[in-house]
């Protein structure tokens, strides 16, 4: 069994599945995937994401305001609290961060929204959900000024390099690795997924975007979680069974433990 620690259930392109979510959630159930954490990224989704969380046994949630989404207005702590206590299967805060590759306009603001979602989770102790794209410096220095390593969290389809892992796990953070480890200009990648210890590794989707390779170009969708795990055991030399179960404890062990 394995999990996909990171996938978007409500934009899943579901036409090869007449529409039906649960018939793409049984396709990942039975490519042998046990669990999925289903990811909110503004206000207008996370009642959804949390329902669907609600509605199907082995799928969590998080609740959050992704950086390319604070717009004008940047998440409180406040609000993020409330979100946090809507469903107990809310396991998570995110996907928070930073993001100046596609905007760098309202920098500000997205610190602000980050803070907030970084305070909101030592105050409801559930992780953080981390997107970070050319921001390497505020990222690590916002997360060592504000952040609590006992409640941490996880680096979410990793493409930065080696030496922010690095900062990102001894900050207490676990890192994610995606289908872009396939992708086949992603030596960077592969450099961090091939170092990162593996009690910090987990693997994910982000579905319905960045589908692995041989799948690369179509939608993308939780049970090919399977093939990122298969690539990343060939990686690092170990077995699928290997890695499989040992970045399934890491979920367990990050958003599970009062589970």
């Amino acid at each position: 069994m394995i999990v996909d620690s990171h996938c978007h259930l409500d934009r899943l392109k579901l036409d090869a599945y007449d529409g039906d979510l649960a018939k793409a959630i049984d396709a990942a159930h039975d490519a042998g995937v046990s669990q999925m954490l289903c990811i909110s990224i503004d206000r207008n989704n996370v009642t959804q994401v949390v329902d669907i969380a609600r509605q199907y046994p082995g799928i969590y949630a998080s609740v959050g305001i992704h950086p390319l989404d604070v717009a004008d207005s940047p998440a409180l702590i406040d609000e993020l609290i409330v979100m946090s206590k809507l469903d107990d299967k809310v396991v998570a805060l995110g996907e928070t961060g930073l993001d100046y590759y596609y905007s760098q306009d309202n920098m500000a603001l997205q610190q602000e929204s980050f803070v907030a979602h970084i305070e909101a989770s030592k105050q409801c102790k559930k992780p953080l959900i981390i997107h970070t794209r050319e921001a390497k410096s505020d990222t690590i220095n916002l997360l060592r000024q504000y952040g609590d390593p006992d409640v941490a969290g996880v680096m979410h389809c990793f493409t930065e390099d080696w030496e922010m892992a690095k900062q990102a796990i001894d900050l207490g953070f676990y890192i994610s690795i995606s289908g872009i480890v396939t992708f086949k200009n992603a030596d960077q990648v592969r450099d961090v997924a091939s170092k990162v210890p593996l009690d910090r590794l987990l693997v994910e989707t982000d579905s319905p975007y960045l589908a692995p390779v041989p799948y690369r170009g179509k939608s993308n969708e939780p049970k090919y979680v399977k093939e990122v795990a298969e690539f990343m055991a060939h990686l690092r030399g170990i077995s699928f069974a290997e890695l499989a179960e040992t970045t399934t404890q890491n979920f367990r062990r990050l958003f599970l433990q009062a589970k």
